[in-house]
């Protein structure tokens, strides 16, 4: 491998921060395996210049560590996860992988566009009703990526690429697709995706970190304090397919406006909780400019004092509280996953968007650049 460009960068940075009185900001790689088909695996390690550090391996786009200040200061890895890429390509929930082709759920497997019928595959089953997740067997979370390292600003990031080839899953047209973490030095990681095709396709980007502000390992989320900019959510079926209502959520145990324990209401007697079993849901937010980024959810956690936001330029958010975590897997601190050791904040379109016509589109067309921002900022209080 090349290493000229990554020493440049880190030369780069050291100058840049000389320049602007900043601790200098930092890109390193090392070696994390390879996949079965005995390719190579990098892992590559961003600090910016407040000590805030992610750790991202090409395979899959996935964000293995994050390490973020508590109200004392101290760093701690706030992402479930696992040490190795072979655990990975193992047995995964998307812990922290890049999501596509199509993020989140398609009826049946199947849309048609523009007079032509599509068949993906059937890769998940919730009340034993088939749909496509996730982008199919061989998702986005599981290829190997082209990575750069990057400076901007002396804030790290890492541009990831690949061209998804027509027919990929199921999916038509070659998607030319670029995703770039970085690690700004306001303490935020910030999300860019860019794609174009050369065939109408449905795209829908996101990212899958299952965050625990108490820290990896250290225990359930139900006390976690979340807010939701969202007055409406997307009811599903018993397959989570949404039933094309939106249903407002005052009065519901999808209200989260206010400041609510994630647990408060996670086992309520409701039909729709029953679907998740908890909350698997997606809320439409209330936004007030089309394409501005703004502030989706806030996530406070008591005893460290740890605080998520999430901005965003996507019409909705899916909150999973980690319904499906059993202990079966265990993490980087040798600790099980049990129930609801995690949760996800995943900006999105709406679920099965594609076949919801009265949901914003998912179709993107040749001519078009599919392009869109989440920001997580963390501080403590």
């Amino acid at each position: 491998m090349n290493l000229k460009p990554l020493l440049g960068i880190i030369a780069a940075t050291t100058l840049g921060s000389a320049l602007m009185a900043e601790q200098p900001s930092t890109v390193a790689m090392r070696a994390f395996g390879q996949t079965k088909a005995g390719e190579p695996v990098m892992l590559y390690t961003l600090t910016n210049a407040k000590g805030l550090s992610a750790d991202i391996t090409n395979y899959g786009g996935i964000m293995v560590r994050l390490l973020v200040p508590d109200r004392e200061g101290k760093l701690g890895d706030i992402l479930l996860g696992y040490n190795t890429v072979d655990e990975y390509i193992a047995k995964t929930p998307y812990f922290g992988a890049l999501i596509g082709r199509v993020g989140n759920r398609i009826a049946h497997g199947k849309f048609t566009l523009d007079g032509q019928t599509y068949t993906l595959a059937l890769n998940d089953h919730p009340g034993d009703i088939p749909c496509n997740l996730h982008g199919g067997n061989l998702g986005f979370d599981k290829v190997l990526w082209q990575a750069e390292p990057v400076i901007k600003d002396n804030a790290p990031g890492l541009k990831l690429h690949r061209v998804s080839p027509d027919g990929e899953e199921g999916f038509p047209g070659n998607l030319d697709v670029t995703v770039t973490y970085w690690l700004t030095n306001a303490n935020e990681l910030k999300i860019e995706y860019r794609a174009t095709t050369d065939k109408a396709t449905p795209v829908n980007l996101t990212q899958h970190n299952y965050y625990n502000l108490r820290g990896d390992g250290n225990g359930d989320i139900l006390g976690h304090i979340l807010t939701i900019n969202g007055s409406q959510t997307t009811p599903v079926n018993a397959g989570l397919i949404p039933t094309g209502e939106l249903a407002p959520v005052a009065g519901t145990p999808f209200d989260f406006l206010t400041p609510t324990p994630m647990g408060k209401n996670i086992n309520a007697d409701n039909q729709q909780i029953k679907y998740g079993p908890g909350f698997d849901h997606n809320w439409v937010l209330d936004r007030k400019t089309a394409k501005e980024l703004e502030l989706a959810a806030t996530v406070y956690e008591p005893t460290t004092g740890r605080v998520m936001e999430v901005w965003t330029q996507e019409p909705a958010l899916q909150f999973y509280a980690g319904n499906f975590l059993d202990g079966t897997l265990v993490g980087k601190n040798g600790k099980p996953y049990q129930y609801r050791t995690g949760f996800c904040l995943e900006t999105q379109h709406s679920p099965d968007s594609i076949n919801q016509p009265t949901f914003p589109s998912t179709v993107l067309r040749p001519g078009e650049v599919y392009s869109t921002v989440t920001v997580y900022r963390f501080s403590a209080k």
